[in-house]
């Protein structure tokens, strides 16, 4: 428990997750980051992408994330999120669904460079996937 810290997952319908925990990896613009316990205080956002929740070493919980932000401080994690699913929790359809919507969105004429590089990073992401 002295390594723990809070985390709060938060999405706009509901309470995702409040637990403790070791360490989070969550996939920033900056580039992937992990969170410890006294990381230095960080806000950022969040691009698409999973974020792992662990609760020990071999004890973890993936999110898969569309977009966000990102508060630590004080050993307080909070992740607010537009929409967050537990990787457990997605099927196959689905995440077959959101890469066909998502490759007609970049098929799109008039997409801006920030759409494409959000839309390419949920396209590798749902990749990744294995379910």
């Amino acid at each position: 428990m002295e390594n723990n810290f809070k985390i709060e997952i938060i999405s706009p319908q509901k309470t995702i997750q409040s637990t403790t925990c070791k360490m989070v990896n969550i996939p920033a613009y900056e580039g992937e980051m992990s969170i410890l316990k006294d990381h230095i205080s960080t806000i950022t956002f969040l691009r698409p992408g999973i974020i792992k929740v662990y609760k020990n070493e071999n004890d973890y919980e993936e999110f898969f994330a569309e977009d966000g932000f990102v508060e630590f401080s004080k050993n307080n994690l909070i992740i607010l999120c537009t929409l967050i699913e537990k990787v457990k929790k997605l099927s196959k359809n689905y995440l077959n669904s959101l890469k066909k919507s998502i490759e007609e969105k970049l098929s799109m004429e008039n997409i801006s460079d920030e759409e494409k590089y959000l839309l390419n990073h949920k396209i590798d992401t749902i990749s990744k996937i294995e379910i």
